[in-house]
């Protein structure tokens, strides 16, 4: 009788704890230098792994930072947090709870989000990677708008929910109110949440 192997092999096994040796100091690298100072060399050099190692991985910086991304993504149930959000009885509860998503994805990614800015303006492949990622999320935002759309504030349109919205949780704001300001991720959370709140219903 054969037993069938369950889970990863030893190689495997191995093969994803190089990658996440690659991944943790390339982030480190990229958060303290910057995305394009940062070179594939550093990398091999701060992970003790070399640098055609590196390249078989995963083939370039690009791809690195995407895998960084995708990681902590997969941690914060994106999707599922906007599908439970839009169906909230309560706008007030669903935006309470896109404003907590929101502050999660800053503490636990707002360097790598900094770090796919400043890529993007010199990387084609990280430049695409941004617009698909900006429109996933303008999307999401205008279901949820949408959703509500008979409870939003007199002569507050769809459109202007979005934009409200997309002004509300950009970057530069948690960056100039929690990294600059000295904010506590629990006093953004609760600003975003009033903001959005204030600004889209009665």
């Amino acid at each position: 009788m054969v037993v069938k192997r369950e889970g990863p092999t030893h190689r495997q096994r191995q093969a994803l704890a190089t990658k996440a040796q690659i991944a943790a100091a390339a982030r480190t690298l990229f958060a303290g230098q910057g995305y394009v100072a940062t070179t594939i060399a550093a990398i091999a050099e701060a992970a003790d792994i070399p640098a055609q190692t590196i390249y078989s991985a995963f083939g370039g910086k690009a791809a690195i930072l995407r895998a960084i991304a995708w990681e902590i993504a997969g941690t914060l149930d994106v999707d599922q947090v906007h599908e439970q959000a839009l169906r909230q009885p309560d706008p007030r509860d669903g935006l309470r709870m896109v404003a907590n998503l929101q502050r999660r994805q800053f503490e636990q990614m707002y360097d790598v989000i900094d770090c796919y800015q400043e890529a993007a303006r010199t990387d084609p492949d990280i430049a695409r990677d941004a617009q698909t990622i900006a429109a996933n999320r303008e999307r999401a935002f205008r279901r949820h708008i949408e959703s509500i759309a008979t409870r939003l504030a007199s002569g507050v349109s769809v459109d202007d929910g979005v934009a409200v919205y997309l002004a509300l949780v950009l970057p530069e704001v948690y960056r100039t109110l929690v990294i600059e300001g000295g904010w506590t991720a629990d006093r953004y959370q609760d600003w975003l949440t009033n903001a959005l709140v204030t600004h889209l219903l009665p």
